[in-house]
C-alpha cells in the first residue's frame, strides 16, 4: 500500500492545526490558556484512538464512515465543555457552540478535500494494489466491478480457473497452476480465491503459497472455507470477503501506539546507556582485539527488506561472521565479548534500529540473510514472521526458542511462537515479553547467538 503509512499522521497533524487555529482565531481570549490548549489536543488524540476513528481502510469513502467522524466530535464537543468548567473559565455557551460548528464545518470541509484528492491521487496511478482472482462465478463479475472503480485504487490484471471458459474472457490469464508463477512475475500484491471453485488440497497448496510469498490471501468463502485464529471477514460494499491472516498489530492503535512506545524507550535508552557505553566497550575491546566497537549486518526485515542491524562486537574480527552463527564455546568470541553475550549488552546497539524504525522492542528476532534464504525454503510459513518488524526481544527468545539453531525442530518451534505472536498481540503481551526479557539478562541466562 505505497504510501499510506503516511495518510494517518498527516489527518492527525491537519486535524490539529485546523482545531488549535480555528480556536485560536475565534477565542483567543480561551485557547491562549497554556492548559486549555493542551488539554484540548490531548483530548482529540485519545478520543480518536478510544472510538478507532483513524484508520487507513481503503475502501472508505466520504459518506460511507461519515457516522465515526460525527461521533468523534460529538465526544470532544463534550470534552470541550468538560475543560472550559474544569479549568474555571467564563463563557457564552452560544458563542462556544457557534465556534464548534464553524470548527465542525472546516473539519468536514478537511474530511471531503483528503477524499477527492485520494480519489484523483488513485486514478493517476498512486497508492495501488496489484489483484488477481482465482476461480469464475457469480461473484467474478461483482469483484471486477470493484475493482474497477479508480476509487479504491485496485489494479485488476485478470483471474485464473481451471477450465478454459466457453466464452473467450479477455481477463482470463491461464489455468490454476499458470497463477503461482504468474502472482511472483508480476509481484501481485493480493489474492482473491472463489472458494467453492478449488478442491480443499488446492486450497492448502494456495494458503502455503501465500504465506511462504508474503502474498495476502482473500477467500470469498461458501462451504469450504478454511478456518483459522487470524481471519477476519472483511466487507466490499455488500460482498464479504475472508482475510485468513489478520493481526491485531494492524490495528491503528497497535501501529502508532507500538511506535510511540518504541521511540520514547529507545531514546531514553540512547541517551542514559549507549551514551557512556560505546565509548567504554571501545576501550575494553581495543585492549583485547583490534576493530570496531560495533558489528553491524545486513538482516531481513519487515517484508523481507534488507537492513544494518547493529550489535556490539564480540568477536574477534573473522571473515564467516556473515555465513557461520555463533556457537557455544565459539573460540572466535573474545573475553569481553562472553560477558556482554551473557548478559544481552551485545544487543543494546539495536535501539538504534529501533530509534530509525527498521525494528520494533519486541518482534520475531532477525536472522542472518543467508540463513534467511535457507529457512524460506525448508520451514513452512517462515515468512509469516516478516509481517512485522524484527524485535531486540520476541516471545520465542522468552520461551527458551533462543541462542543457537541446531536441529531443525529449534527454528520450527521458534517460527510457531513468532506468529503465535503476530495472530495474539497486544500491549499486555509486549510487557510480558520485555519483563522476562530483564529476568533473564539479569539471571545471566546465557546464550549463543
Amino acid at each position: 500500500m505505497k504510501g499510506s503509512i503516511f495518510i494517518i499522521p498527516f489527518s492527525v497533524i491537519i486535524h490539529l492545526a485546523i482545531i488549535n487555529s480555528t480556536l485560536y482565531v475565534l477565542t483567543p481570549e480561551t485557547f491562549a490558556n497554556f492548559l486549555v490548549a493542551t488539554s484540548l489536543n490531548i483530548a482529540w488524540l485519545l478520543i480518536g484512538i478510544g472510538l478507532s476513528f483513524y484508520s487507513i481502510d481503503r475502501k472508505e469513502k466520504f459518506i460511507n464512515k461519515f457516522h465515526k467522524f460525527l461521533r468523534h466530535y460529538f465526544v470532544f464537543s463534550l470534552s470541550y465543555f468538560t475543560v472550559l468548567a474544569f479549568v474555571k473559565i467564563d463563557f457564552d455557551p452560544q458563542v462556544q457552540i457557534l465556534v464548534l460548528l464553524i470548527l465542525f464545518s472546516f473539519l468536514s470541509g478537511y474530511r471531503w478535500l483528503f477524499f477527492e484528492f485520494r480519489k484523483m491521487y488513485r486514478k493517476g496511478g498512486g497508492n495501488f494494489l496489484k489483484v488477481i482472482i482465482l476461480g469464475k462465478d457469480e461473484n467474478l463479475v461483482r469483484l471486477e466491478r470493484i475493482f474497477s472503480n479508480p476509487e479504491y485504487g485496485y489494479r485488476y490484471l485478470g483471474f485464473f480457473q481451471n477450465k478454459r471458459s466457453k466464452k473467450n474472457h479477455i481477463n482470463q490469464l491461464g489455468s490454476f497452476e499458470d497463477s503461482f508463477e504468474y502472482i511472483i512475475n508480476h509481484e501481485i500484491d493480493e489474492i482473491y480465491c472463489s472458494v467453492g471453485q478449488f478442491n480443499s488440497e488446492e486450497l492448502a497448496r494456495l494458503r502455503t503459497f501465500a504465506d511462504n510469498n508474503l502474498k495476502k490471501l482473500k477467500l470469498i468463502p461458501d462451504t469450504k472455507a478454511i478456518y483459522s485464529s487470524s481471519m477476519e471477514f472483511e466487507l466490499f460494499e455488500t460482498l464479504p470477503v475472508l482475510n485468513l491472516r489478520k493481526s491485531p498489530m494492524d490495528k491503528n492503535y497497535a501501529k502508532y501506539g507500538k511506535r510511540l512506545f518504541d521511540i520514547l524507550v529507545s531514546s531514553i535508552v540512547i541517551v542514559c546507556v549507549l551514551s557512556w557505553l560505546i565509548p567504554l566497550l571501545f576501550v575494553l575491546n581495543l585492549m583485547e582485539s583490534k576493530g570496531p566497537v560495533i558489528f553491524k549486518q545486513l538482516r531481513h526485515g519487515e517484508k523481507k527488506k534488507s537492513f544494518w542491524c547493529y550489535k556490539f562486537r564480540s568477536m574477534a574480527v573473522n571473515t564467516e561472521a556473515n555465513s557461520h552463527m555463533c556457537t557455544r564455546n565459539d573460540l572466535r568470541v573474545t573475553k569481553i565479548g562472553k560477558i556482554i553475550r551473557k548478559t544481552s549488552i551485545d544487543e543494546l546497539p539495536q535501539f538504534l534500529n529501533v530509534f530509525l524504525g527498521n525494528m520494533s522492542i519486541v518482534g520475531p528476532r532477525p536472522h542472518m540473510q543467508l540463513h534467511t534464504e535457507d529457512y524460506e525454503r525448508n520451514v513452512d510459513k517462515y515468512l509469516v514472521r516478516h509481517y512485522a518488524k524484527p524485535g531486540i526481544t520476541g516471545l520465542a527468545q522468552v520461551r527458551g526458542y533462543r541462542g543457537e539453531i541446531v536441529r531443525k525442530s529449534d527454528i520450527i518451534n521458534r517460527t510457531r511462537m513468532d506468529i503465535f505472536y503476530l495472530e495474539k498481540w497486544t500491549p499486555m503481551l509486549d510487557l510480558q515479553i520485555i519483563y522476562r526479557t530483564v529476568v533473564l539478562a539479569i539471571k545471566g541466562d546465557e546464550k549463543a547467538y
